[in-house]
């Protein structure tokens, strides 16, 4: 039963590991700052996500509308996701992630990690810019602070920060991202330009691939784990698909454009 449970998770938590390694951003993009940013509040993507090409669970991501958390105007970026009902017989896992960043993008003010699993979460990341560290607490229990450097993004900020710096022409990539108990820099490099089509939509995508070495779980038990990612090559940057091979599997996160592709 415990390994069904662990199948049963993975899609979910290996697609949230990967978003741990999503600081990938160029360093002089970094200094210059955002005039036009590719996505607008109210924007919301849902991905269907997929193990061993069986549909597990769902995942999905929402620009909310700007608020004052007292540091000033923050964006800020709701991440939910969820094993689908047929997956709950087995093992039931949600989890809800709260970003809020300065308002162009720079650097993360507050996380919030929510998760109902066999291991529980309530967990919240203040980022100090003032005396560069980050304060993590998980149900008001805290740890000893990190320091964090100028620009630090959590790993769902990052995402964001990618779409709005990201080039066709950009290769490597890098960005330092933290979730509060580990401060890491994350890179990823430019694979290829690629024509995916996914639910009968077809799309022009830059192919990219993230460093796993600062990732643990199943990327670390998993030798020659890769992991791929594709991003619309428009102005939009609108993420469209994850893919990765591990030890127990594989998996696949796709964009959902009709709800009727999702199993009830």
């Amino acid at each position: 039963m415990a390994k069904i449970a662990f199948i049963a998770r993975l899609p979910v938590r290996a697609v949230l590991l990967c978003l741990a390694v999503w600081p990938l951003a160029l360093c002089q993009s970094a200094q210059a700052g955002l005039a036009t940013l590719p996505f607008l509040k109210g924007e919301r993507l849902s991905y269907q996500i997929s193990w061993s090409l069986i549909p597990a669970a769902r995942l999905d991501l929402e620009v909310a509308p700007e608020e004052d958390i007292g540091q000033g105007a923050a964006y800020h970026f709701i991440l939910k996701a969820r094993t689908l009902p047929v997956v709950d017989l087995i093992y039931k896992y949600q989890e809800r992630i709260d970003s809020y960043v300065t308002a162009n993008v720079q650097h993360t003010l507050l996380y919030k990690k929510w998760q109902e699993s066999s291991h529980p979460r309530d967990i919240v990341v203040q980022f100090d810019l003032d005396k560069g560290v980050a304060r993590y607490s998980n149900y008001g229990k805290a740890r000893e602070p990190i320091p964090i450097q100028p620009g630090t993004l959590d790993p769902l900020a990052a995402l964001y920060y990618i779409r709005a710096t990201l080039s066709s022409s950009q290769v490597d990539l890098e960005r330092w991202v933290t979730d509060g108990k580990k401060l890491s820099m994350g890179k990823a490099r430019f694979i290829e330009k690629e024509t995916l089509t996914i639910f009968g939509k077809t799309y022009q995508t830059i192919k990219i691939e993230p460093d796993l070495h600062e990732v643990g779980g199943v990327f670390e038990k998993s030798p020659g784990a890769k992991m791929f990612i594709w991003l619309t090559d428009d102005d939009q940057k609108t993420l469209v698909k994850f893919k990765s091979k591990v030890i127990v599997g594989s998996f696949v996160a796709e964009l959902i454009i009709d709800e009727s592709v999702i199993p009830d």
